[in-house]
């Protein structure tokens, strides 16, 4: 039996296929290696999961309906974590048929094949982005969340919807979690922890949105990895469950703790905040504490430490 893993050569999925590897499952991942960011980077990740026997890389696209029939039909997947998806809320802006038809279509590709190939768990990820500007703090699974700002949380939203449908007509069990700013070492270049820490280092000029008073609910890689796996293993029927810390901090404080780290100063230039980007991202756990056992362990500090220290060591490696 073995575990799906869509966008397992991305970071989050890398991260747990590594995870999974580490206590003994059998991992099939799917990419694409698109160029949103630089594929380097997922070929970098794939690489160094295939040196482990009981990973499989299949390169392709979770759209091409041909291509996941294939990896149902040759592999014995009972789990699947679909994490594959066109990220970037602002980016989503420019290209909406992109995200839905990456986002929405090719999710519905793969609840496809996984329902009439009987398997056991579906956990898809979604975004804490769904919720908008809610005015309910922090944000809670009960809200509506059906007023998105951009096509990204749209077609996540939509996703979630997609696969109630598949739970009500044929059982599957299915969990959505929706991930509150996942950070941490390997992270997405496109994201503000790398982009900041590379600033430091060069000394280019960061816009920072409304000066830095925006607030964000960072949460630790290794604890979102942990979530995942909970999810995977305990078949809920259908929930949609938040996937982070709930302690929200803001822009400025998360400049300053690694302007500490690395004993420099940032260049920063205040912009106004998109109309994609709400001002606050506040998790509001306490479902997945009790459905999943999910306690997140790593404040803000020490996981930024953590990722300073590999993106040291990176650049060292890598003649930066």
């Amino acid at each position: 039996m073995s575990i799906l893993v869509t966008g397992g050569a991305g970071f989050i999925g890398s991260h747990l296929a590594r995870a999974l590897l580490a206590r003994g499952e059998t991992v099939i991942a799917l990419d694409n290696f698109n160029d949103y960011y630089d594929p380097a980077i997922k070929r970098a990740n794939a690489a160094e999961l295939a040196q482990h026997p009981a990973f499989t890389l299949i390169e392709g696209d979770i759209r091409d309906a041909d291509a996941v029939e294939a990896l149902f039909a040759v592999h014995d997947i009972r789990r699947v974590a679909h994490l594959a998806a066109m990220a970037g809320v602002r980016e989503s802006m420019k290209q909406p048929r992109l995200y839905y038809a990456v986002n929405l279509d090719g999710t519905l590709t793969l609840l496809d094949a996984a329902q009439r190939h009987g398997c056991d768990n579906f956990v898809l990820a979604s975004t804490s982005s769904v919720y908008g500007e809610t005015k309910r703090l922090p944000f809670n699974e009960e809200d509506a969340a059906d007023r998105p700002l951009a096509a990204y949380p749209a077609s996540k939203r939509a996703a979630e919807l997609l696969a109630h449908t598949f739970h009500h007509l044929h059982g599957m069990n299915i969990t959505a979690l929706r991930f509150f700013n996942v950070y941490g070492p390997a992270g997405r270049p496109d994201m503000m922890p790398m982009r900041v820490m590379e600033a430091v280092l060069d000394g280019s000029v960061v816009p920072i949105f409304n000066n830095g008073d925006i607030h964000r609910d960072w949460t630790y890689i290794d604890d979102t990895v942990t979530g995942v796996i909970a999810a995977l293993d305990r078949p809920l029927g259908y929930e949609v469950i938040n996937l982070g810390v709930g302690a929200p901090i803001s822009l400025r404080e998360f400049i300053d703790v690694i302007e500490e780290l690395s004993g420099r100063k940032l260049n920063t230039r205040s912009v106004p905040t998109p109309p994609s980007d709400p001002p606050i991202t506040f998790c509001d756990n306490s479902k997945a504490r009790r459905l999943l056992g999910f306690a997140p362990s790593t404040p803000v500090h020490e996981g930024l430490a953590r990722t300073w220290a590999w993106f040291k060591a990176w650049k060292l490696a890598t003649g930066g």
